[in-house]
């Protein structure tokens, strides 16, 4: 097996919190999967999968925190994870405690405090972004919201992202200056989406306003990225934070 390759996400996180995103690059799994697929519901061989996750080993203190992502906006303690449980967040307060959101196009988000002592990844796509996941982690993380900062990860572009009216009109009834975030797409009633826009705008609005990343798209880069608008049948990359007792 290859060496996983990751993305160290370019944000100023205080000494002792750790993070990172995987690409598709360095697992075992093959064809529409290959090769650093997570994802152990989408079809790929179990045996492939349990590989791969071992080999996070490298960079992560213990095993990820696994969540049954549903698109909703509920936030759970990594710390109290055994089996993957409903949810699309979650938060830790222990050292060594991994938050982990999969995704393949959907927009990951992690956080930190400027103190480190809470970190927390959600799982962002629009259902859940319109539904308020980000206010919610940041609300469970329990610190000031001037104090937390966010990392904007790997999702569907802009320039990628087409929805219909209905989507539009969801995220501008909710507020109108998220009509910004919207481009007439290449028909009639069909809108191109920013979804790091949405997300920044929806931090901002409930006071977090340190945001890094949001500057790349899984659709346009197949040789790194994961895309299941773009491919259909294909695997999943993990976002993950977490924080240990001192700096290294």
């Amino acid at each position: 097996m290859r060496r996983p390759v990751v993305i160290t996400p370019d944000w100023p996180a205080p000494p002792g919190v750790h993070a990172l995103m995987t690409t598709r690059v360095g697992g075992v799994s093959t064809g529409p999967f290959a090769s650093l697929n997570l994802g152990d519901h989408v079809g790929d061989a179990p045996a492939a999968v349990a590989a791969n996750r071992r080999a996070l080993t490298a960079w992560c203190p213990a095993p990820p925190r696994w969540l049954n992502q549903v698109h909703g906006v509920e936030v759970v303690p990594a710390a109290s994870i055994e089996a993957a449980v409903d949810a699309d967040a979650s938060f830790a307060r222990r050292e060594d405690v991994v938050c982990a959101v999969m995704t393949a196009d959907c927009l990951p988000v992690l956080f930190c405090d400027t103190k480190g002592a809470v970190v927390a990844a959600a799982h962002a796509g629009w259902r859940g972004l319109h539904a308020g996941v980000l206010e919610q982690t940041v609300a469970r993380m329990q610190v000031p919201p001037g104090d937390v900062m966010a990392w904007l990860g790997a999702a569907i572009g802009p320039d990628a992202f087409e929805v219909g009216d209905e989507v539009r009109a969801a995220f501008v009834a909710h507020e109108a200056a998220a009509a910004a975030a919207f481009r007439p797409g290449r028909v009639p009633g069909k809108w191109l989406a920013d979804l790091y826009a949405l997300a920044r705008q929806r931090l901002a609005a409930c006071g977090v306003t340190r945001v890094y990343g949001g500057d790349l798209c899984t659709v346009s880069d197949p040789q790194r990225f994961f895309s299941y608008r773009r491919d259909g049948q294909t695997g999943r990359m993990a976002a993950m934070v977490w924080r240990t007792a001192s700096p290294g």
